[in-house]
């Protein structure tokens, strides 16, 4: 008798079936070749990725941050614009760390979300903030600590999002009318929620340009790592990334798929692929690169560069996460780290709670990356 899965009730049997048809989810070991597998299942990587036409749009000096607001071009749609936030009056080189903001839902902005620019900030964003990242805009505070911090957007959000327009021309008519009836007076959540459809849109065009979601915020990513590599004031020996939920997904890409990565934690975003099979299918196609599934899993991703030092935090009470699949992963990994004899490179948190990256988790992440790049 196969399993019954609420979420596909009589097709229940499709996943045996699916399963017969061949391996799903083998262990992918960490190497050249998993790494190859990765960069193949993403496509969007055989072209230069270096940033062209970067600009110094302004800089700053706030809270003990010196800051400056940077603009490139990856070679088609708008310009990126990213923040980079160093401590104020540092001097020669620092470790670098390009901190990837979030999904969330929230498409209207992109580096807002986790960095504070010249500006004063706005309430909207004030908000959003105290729930995942207690109340504080974590790019901020660290730079404080030490580093050179890169905050960019990427494809699809802030300064890299669809216009609502383009948007509502391109997605289908029943979907388009029942966004038009809910629409309010607040254009960022219309555009936030016409963007929650739009993704599925793109993820269509990604496929039929070869590539996929993954692939196109994984290329984005790199060309931001090399900008970041490039400046005179990075230690560039010394690079790690950060994320939290969308942010951790694009962090085990980028760290899969370029050499520069010295130190990744990830936070919010580990399970096994397996564990989310009638639970939270919900999540952004960036977590589901085409055809992966009939290489590895998930884990796999974050750990082909092992003995590259990894830190996963993971919140118990994740409602986009079991805790068994958050469990498992965690295992998984720890075999990845054990089986090329570097066990003590993989670290795993585990905290109580809802899928956040509180002060507390801020605080223990910002001292590993310490340990690993200074």
């Amino acid at each position: 008798m196969s399993e019954h899965y609420h979420h596909l009730g009589i097709f229940s049997d499709w996943v045996p079936a699916a399963h017969r048809q061949e391996t799903l989810y083998p262990v992918a070991a960490p190497g050249p070749k998993t790494q190859d597998l990765i960069r193949e299942s993403l496509g969007f990587c055989h072209t230069d990725e270096n940033p062209i036409d970067v600009k110094i749009e302004s800089t700053w000096e706030k809270d003990g941050v010196s800051g400056e607001e940077v603009s490139w071009s990856v070679g088609y749609g708008p310009r990126t614009h990213a923040y980079v936030l160093k401590p104020a009056k540092s001097k020669g080189t620092l470790p670098g760390i390009v901190a990837l903001h979030d999904h969330s839902d929230f498409k209207f902005y992109g580096k807002e979300k986790i960095a504070d620019g010249p500006h004063e900030t706005l309430p909207l964003l004030n908000e959003f903030r105290k729930l995942p990242y207690g109340g504080r805009a974590y790019a901020n505070a660290l730079a404080r600590e030490g580093f050179v911090v890169l905050v960019h957007d990427v494809f699809l959000w802030g300064s890299r999002r669809f216009p609502f327009e383009t948007m509502m021309e391109t997605m289908g008519s029943k979907t388009v009318t029942m966004l038009r009836t809910q629409q309010t007076s607040d254009e960022i959540e219309n555009y936030n929620n016409a963007a929650y459809f739009h993704e599925h849109w793109v993820s269509k065009y990604c496929n039929i340009l070869g590539t996929n979601m993954a692939g196109v915020v994984s290329f984005e990513d790199r060309v931001a790592l090399n900008y970041l590599l490039s400046r005179a004031d990075v230690d560039a020996e010394h690079v790690g990334c950060i994320g939290l939920s969308g942010g951790g997904n694009r962090a085990a890409l980028l760290t899969a798929t370029h050499e520069g990565i010295r130190a990744t934690t990830i936070i919010g975003l580990m399970t096994t692929y397996a564990a989310l099979l009638d639970h939270n299918m919900s999540h952004t196609w960036m977590l589901f690169p085409f055809g992966w599934a009939r290489h590895g899993d998930w884990p796999d991703i974050a750990a082909s560069r092992a003995p590259s030092p990894l830190l996963v935090q993971y919140d118990l009470e994740d409602d986009l996460f079991t805790e068994d699949g958050m469990r498992d992963a965690h295992m998984r990994l720890q075999d990845h780290y054990w089986s090329i004899g570097k066990p003590d490179a993989y670290t795993g948190q585990f905290y109580p709670g809802h899928h956040k990256f509180d002060l507390e988790m801020q605080a223990a992440a910002f001292d590993w990356l310490k340990e690993q790049l200074k």
